[in-house]
Order: C-alpha cells, then structure tokens, then sequence
C-alpha cells in the first residue's frame, strides 16, 4: 500500500498506490496455495508480475475465471470483481492500486460465509489477526480458509443463479464498509481527484501559452518500502507511505 497523508502535496502518479506482494505459500484446504479471496468496493486493482507463476481466480457478474499468471503478465479488474491468487511458485507481484492505495487501506471485503457478514462487528471479529510478526501467520491462514468456504458457496452458487448470486454479498459488504467512506472521500479528494484537477490545470495554462506548474518541478523517491512483509490479503506485503 502507499499511504497518501491528508493535505500532503506529495503523490505517486495519478494518485495511485503501490506494494510488492509475496504471495502465500501455504496450501489450503481446497489443495491450491495462495491467497484470501476479496473485493474491493471503490477502487480498481491491477497486477505486473514480477517473478513466479500461479494464476487469479475472478468472480463477478460475467462468471468465474482463472487466468494465468507469469513473469510480465499484466492484469487488472474493477470494482466488484472478486479476486483470489493462486501460487504456482514463487510469485512475486508489484500491485497497482486506485485511490492512493485504499484497497490495502480498508476498501476490500472478504469472501466469508453469511453469518460472519451480517454486521460490521461480526464481519471485524472473524477478520482480526492476533499476534506479531510470524505470530500472525496461522490467523491470517485461518481467515484465508474461512473466506475460501464463502467463496466456494459463492461460486457454486454463481453456476446454479446466474449474477444474482452476488447481489447479497454485495449488499452485506456495503453495509460493512459504510463506516469508512468519508475516510475514503477524503483519500479520494486529496490523492487521484486533487491530481486530475492540477492536471486539468496544467492544460489550461498550456493553452493560455503558460506553464506555471514547471517552475514548481521536482524529484520524488521511495528510496525503499517503510514495512516489509505485513501479512496482507494475498500475502506477505512491502509496502510504502508517503509523507508530506
């Protein structure tokens, strides 16, 4: 995740966000090794392989799909499309996140069964990790096999109903994350809008014959991630943060 700070004046790119992914290595109960299946709400995702090879399963109103994963491959998927990565080995993977990186900063949703998704308390407490460090790895596994129980019935169900099988996850999952959106609004408003209306700005005073934005040019670095290896959704993340 890259964090983008309120009122910083400092972004990536079109205000988007990045991590490096090591995507877990431990076998599930279903036999493929990988990570936790999940949606994100608002934002869209997209992945460069860096190492490795595996695959992503996706899940959205127009099916279930698995596509290959490999060193260059390039994939991304939007809102509402649930996404799960398969570990074929060793991959490694430089994700690309809307929004300054809220995906990684609360906009994602586990596939759990529908009695951990009737409220945001229940839904917060079958999601907690407990412990430190590699402390943490059997709560992140046992979340991870709990959201892949859901998104098997989700798919099953998928196959039998048609896009309709989505609608009450959907719903439970916006009830879940309502909380967070004017958290979410502000991140917006101050990372990708902020930097699509300076752009917007820019192109106006190119063409009044103007450039005012170049006096202000500067150099930004990452020189390296602030956290290495948190355990995300999908695996162990690096992640950056941006500070003003």
């Amino acid at each position: 995740m890259c964090e983008f700070e309120p009122g910083s004046a400092v972004a990536l790119p079109g205000g988007i966000g990045v991590s490096r992914l090591t995507v877990y290595d431990i076998e599930a109960p279903d036999g493929l090794v990988g990570g936790t299946p999940h949606v994100h709400l608002a934002c869209s995702e997209g992945y460069y392989v860096i190492a490795g090879s595996g695959a992503v399963q996706t899940l959205n109103p127009k099916g279930f799909t698995e596509t290959p994963l490999q060193a260059g491959t390039v994939v991304w998927f939007d809102p509402g499309t649930i996404h799960r990565l398969v570990n074929g080995g060793e991959l490694q993977i430089l994700t690309l996140m809307s929004n300054s990186g809220l995906p990684e900063a609360g906009d994602a949703v586990l596939t759990l069964p529908p009695e951990h998704l009737t409220d945001r308390e229940t839904y917060l407490e079958a999601t907690a990790l407990t412990g430190e460090g590699e402390a943490r790895t059997p709560s992140a596994m046992a979340r991870r096999d709990l959201a892949l129980q859901g998104f098997a019935v989700l798919r099953e169900s998928y196959e039998a109903h048609g896009p309709s099988a989505l609608d009450d996850f959907y719903a439970a999952a916006i009830r879940i994350v309502q909380p967070q959106l004017a958290d979410w609004r502000r991140r917006w408003e101050q990372g990708a809008r902020r930097l699509a209306d300076e752009t917007g700005a820019a192109l106006d005073a190119l063409e009044a014959g103007t450039a005012p934005h170049l006096e202000t040019a500067e150099l930004h670095q990452l020189p390296a991630p602030t956290e290495f290896g948190r355990h995300g959704m999908c695996g162990r993340l690096d992640t950056y943060e941006i500070n003003s």
